[in-house]
């Protein structure tokens, strides 16, 4: 008689940095019964429902003072908390695992009430506010950079790196889905749809000195700008998004990005320099956080948005294009920086977790 699989709930939502690594360990996880804890409209119900049964609640983020507005998100919490009590008991979990976020509160409060096993995992450098609140809390806390254990002093914590998505994984070359000449120096932007726009204007501006060095410049938009198309050269490519990242990190000489945990863990695989501009406005500014990481092991150049000029991105993007042994040099550097097998050691760690609780 089969031994009855252990049943594993995944609270991940809202965005690729929390879902990508929460879905790369699920596949190392082909063993256990998976069921997944989102937010209705969210960015989980595209990409969940076909691989796993989804459960939402509705639940508002952490940010701003405390006011009314906070006693009705507490309020918000403690019945979600109720809510997700009531699916761990009724469909008999084993454990939770949660990649932060404001909807890990509840499924961490939940499942501690009811004596369950609750493992974090923290990609950023400076962690969370949930993180931060609920970590003494969970049964272990997986970590992404080795920065984040200065801010967790009461958890029990261990680095293993931010898994990627399975197509930074094949370790052979992978195609780019748009015509790049084989021997030009590539510029990649990946700006993404969020507080891409100011971006999107300094490297337009820049980009005539990138065509007169004979560089490509491939450029991610987003969908909220406006002037996308305003641009026109044979060697710009612009588009809202590309579905081959992993193949245009790969052949990308140069990348300018924003700094989340995911796109700076996905370039440490893919050996990639980089240029980073922090999102400004991402929570308790955690992006510069993850960027100072990277800058500190010299994988990466750094500016602040509200420093940069279209000059200055300019000339570090041109050192870097005629200078082929610093970005030799970064490559490595991004390199070390990488966890290969982070999946499979988070999977490890749940597997370690729910055996000795159980």
């Amino acid at each position: 008689m089969s031994e009855t699989p252990k049943k594993l709930l995944i609270a991940a939502s809202g965005t690729g940095g929390h879902l990508f690594p929460a879905i790369a360990t699920a596949e190392q996880l082909p063993e256990y019964a998976i069921e997944w804890l989102g937010v209705p409209d969210r960015l989980e119900t595209e990409l969940v429902p076909q691989q796993y049964p989804l459960h939402t609640l509705r639940l508002g983020g952490f940010q701003g003072r405390l006011g009314l507005g906070s006693l009705r998100l507490l309020g918000q919490v403690l019945q979600a908390t109720l809510q997700v009590r009531q699916l761990l008991q009724r469909e008999q979990f084993d454990g939770v695992f949660t990649t932060g976020g404001y909807i890990a509160a509840p499924a961490i409060l939940a499942a501690r009430s009811l004596g369950l096993p609750a493992i974090l995992h923290e990609s950023n450098a400076l962690p969370g506010k949930v993180t931060r609140w609920l970590s003494p809390w969970c049964s272990v806390v997986a970590l992404g950079f080795e920065a984040a254990t200065s801010h967790l002093p009461k958890a029990n914590s261990v680095v293993v790196g931010t898994p990627v998505r399975s197509q930074f994984l094949s370790g052979q070359e992978l195609p780019t889905e748009v015509a790049l000449p084989p021997d030009a120096p590539v510029i990649l932007v990946v700006g993404g749809s969020q507080g891409a726009v100011a971006v999107n204007q300094l490297v337009r501006t820049a980009a005539p000195a990138w065509f007169e060095a004979g560089a490509w410049v491939v450029h991610q938009t987003g969908t909220n700008d406006a002037a996308a198309q305003s641009l026109q050269h044979d060697h710009y490519i612009p588009l809202p998004f590309f579905d081959a990242m992993a193949g245009l990190f790969q052949r990308a000489d140069v990348v300018i990005s924003r700094a989340g945990a995911g796109t700076l863990t996905e370039l440490a695989f893919t050996h990639t320099p980089s240029v980073l501009i922090p999102y400004p406005f991402a929570a308790e500014d955690h992006q510069a956080y993850n960027a100072a990481a990277f800058a500190a092991a010299n994988a990466a150049l750094v500016c602040r948005q509200a420093d940069l000029t279209a000059a200055t991105l300019q000339d570090m993007v041109l050192t870097l294009i005629h200078n082929p042994e610093r970005r030799a040099q970064m490559a490595a550097a991004a390199a070390n920086l990488a966890i290969p097998d982070s999946a499979e050691q988070l999977a490890s760690l749940i597997r370690q977790t729910l055996t000795s609780s159980g």
